[in-house]
């Protein structure tokens, strides 16, 4: 006698928002974004009572924007994209609202220090409460990965939970510098976890922006054959290796005639594979420029690290840059498209709002970055441009994604 299948019961969560990990990490991802950057503000012009004694106020940004912002978004593609990857169904409803919260907790309790908030007569207990609900934030994303990548024995994916381990790595030396008073300690930590995020930037990017390029122009465009970009493995290879060395000497040495190099060697390398990806017909397709501008602009911001020893201008230029085209404008460039796509929606159709969105993350590139070379004399007033722009931007985002992201698929799919 054959025996039946009968299908397995179908997944629910008590609201769509849990039900992948994208809906609610990129939601959460870009309402933090606007509050951080809100109280950032505040805490640049010295309107908040930050103790600078336990962490420097440029620390407790940059450990924000690249352990709380960035690493949302991380968690939001890595645990939708494992379970395209193996199969394996990830957590959602309240086992997803488990990890989510660990993490908002602990952004909470960066948000008590940043505003100088005491807690047990100190503002440094928010930050020993922050550590370890971020320790456990990724300690449980590490665990469902590595049990999906093991169920189906797809250990080449394993890459992944190596990247998170670096990543726990980095913010635990932040946390190690803040507890011993050590703030270079704490320096290293955040610039380990900065960099390892544009690594994998310039990872996804080679493979995703050539694709994305490849199949929205094809399909458009209606071409009897397909259009096909120019990809290099020498080109991924030297640009890796160019990287790394990159990283290596700006965190730890600091030479300028070596840092010139190397910069300008991943410069030259990128810049090369972008004139391999370029196609007149991503203009008409804001999901694709938006990608093209984001590489071209990390591709400038190597150039700035190139020239900074020479040209004296402030390395954080060279830095904010890297960090708007690399983490800004990419993230958002993924999480429009994203969104769209996984909510059963067509990423040829998005929010007419998504070109003013991204407009305003290359205004905060112009004013953050631009604007200071040519002139230092309203360099605080280049900054509050940026950060107006940047809220702007993830207000926009907020207002025209936060709903679909709250809402059943259209087809009525689960996802």
């Amino acid at each position: 006698m054959q025996s039946i299948k009968l299908p397995s019961k179908r997944p629910s969560s008590p609201n769509p928002i849990l039900n992948l990990s994208f809906r609610i990490f990129f939601s959460a991802a870009a309402l933090f974004a606007v509050v951080t950057m809100l109280l950032w503000a505040f805490v640049f012009t010295g309107h908040t009572d930050i103790d600078a004694q336990v962490l420097n106020p440029l620390y407790w940004h940059g450990h924000e924007m690249v352990y709380g912002y960035a690493l949302a978004v991380v968690a939001g593609f890595l645990l939708t994209a494992v379970k395209t990857w193996t199969g394996v169904m990830m957590p959602h409803g309240y086992k997803l609202l488990g990890i989510f919260v660990c993490w908002l907790l602990a952004r909470l309790s960066w948000l008590g220090f940043g505003l100088g908030i005491t807690l047990i007569g100190d503002s440094i207990s928010w930050l020993y409460i922050a550590a370890v609900f971020d320790m456990v934030f990724v300690a449980s994303m590490a665990y469902v990965i590595c049990r999906a990548v093991w169920q189906v024995k797809q250990y080449k994916q394993m890459g992944i939970l190596a990247k998170l381990a670096l990543l726990t790595f980095g913010n635990g030396l932040c946390y190690w510098g803040i507890i011993n008073a050590d703030m270079n300690t704490t320096k290293i930590g955040i610039y380990f976890g900065f960099y390892l995020i544009i690594g994998l930037v310039l990872t996804i990017g080679r493979r995703v922006v050539p694709f994305f390029i490849e199949r929205g122009l094809s399909i458009d465009m209606g071409t009897s054959e397909p259009i096909k970009l120019h990809n290099s493995k020498t080109q991924d290879i030297a640009s890796l290796v160019f990287f790394f060395a990159f990283f290596i000497s700006d965190v730890f040495y600091p030479n300028k005639y070596l840092l010139t190099v190397i910069a300008l060697g991943v410069a030259v390398i990128n810049i090369v594979r972008l004139i391999g990806w370029y196609h007149h017909g991503i203009w008409q397709k804001p999901l694709l420029w938006s990608l093209y501008i984001a590489f071209l602009g990390m591709c400038l911001s190597f150039l700035l690290y190139a020239l900074q020893p020479w040209l004296g201008y402030p390395d954080s230029i060279a830095m904010h840059g890297m960090a708007i085209a690399g983490v800004g404008m990419m993230t958002l460039a993924m999480m429009t498209r994203v969104s769209l796509g996984h909510t059963g929606r067509s990423i040829h159709q998005p929010p007419k709002t998504v070109s003013v969105m991204y407009g305003l993350m290359v205004l905060v590139f112009i004013s953050r970055v631009l604007l200071p070379l040519v002139d230092m004399n309203h360099y605080l007033m280049w900054i509050m441009m940026a950060q107006s722009a940047w809220i702007a931007c993830f207000m926009l985002f907020c207002i025209s994604y936060l709903p679909m992201l709250a809402r059943p698929r259209p087809d009525g799919l689960f996802g």
